[in-house]
């Protein structure tokens, strides 16, 4: 009575669209490479991904707090 282990699913990498196996032997998932992981960094940091919201209302002067 053998059991064939069930493979690890796997997923796709958000920036390059590999496939990724979901396991502790894919130390970047969900990304395919620590490249495509500073790439989607580097996307959140310089505002080109965003999570939807409310607008938010600029700064005015009146606002900020004499020292």
């Amino acid at each position: 009575m053998s059991r064939d282990p069930t493979p690890p699913p796997t997923v796709q990498c958000p920036t390059c669209g590999r496939r990724v196996e979901w396991s502790a032997r894919s130390p970047w998932r969900p990304f395919c490479s620590d490249r495509c992981r500073l790439i989607d960094l580097g996307a959140w940091l310089d505002g080109s991904r965003a999570i939807p919201g409310a607008p938010v209302p600029p700064e005015s002067a009146e606002d900020e707090v004499e020292p």
